[in-house]
């Protein structure tokens, strides 16, 4: 049972269920930031590099990064859970606009193979697909959860 009024979809803790799936991707962004600076959950962590093709540690002996993807990670996860705390719609918009960029990110690496110069921020195959289909679940997630929010506003 619930104190929300019957016309509330997904109330939970004062957050709207975009909302709140907004705050866990925030929360799980920044974990795997920081994940990417501990030695021993980093693999190799020796070679990682700031940028480039040349870092060739791993985050759990499967994902290559560097420091640039790390800080872009824990960037991106602050800024989602800055977005989804304000209000339903900027979870939408962090949810939807952020996972573009992923895909993005994903299709990208993708194309510019795993050696290439142009491979800024060292992703390889496990990577771009990662990125690709949390693209797809953030996409996903801020179009389906957030559809009621126009007939909430009325």
């Amino acid at each position: 049972m619930t104190t929300a009024s019957q016309n509330a979809h997904g109330i939970h803790f004062g957050r709207t269920d975009v909302q709140n799936v907004g705050m866990g991707v925030g929360i799980v962004l920044i974990v795997v930031g920081i994940l990417g600076f501990i030695p021993g959950i980093t693999t190799q962590y020796s070679s990682l590099a700031f940028i480039g093709p040349g870092s060739t540690a791993l985050l759990l002996g499967l994902f290559q990064l560097s420091m640039l993807l790390n800080i872009l990670q824990l960037a991106i996860g602050a800024i989602g859970l800055v977005m989804s705390r304000s209000n339903p719609m900027g979870a939408r918009n962090f949810l939807m606009g952020f996972g573009l960029l992923y895909i993005v990110l994903g299709v990208y690496g993708l194309i510019v193979g795993t050696g290439s110069a142009a491979n800024f921020l060292s992703l390889n195959a496990p990577d771009n697909w990662t990125f690709m289909v949390l693209g797809l679940g953030m996409v996903g997630a801020g179009w389906l959860m957030s559809r009621h929010l126009a007939d909430d506003a009325k």
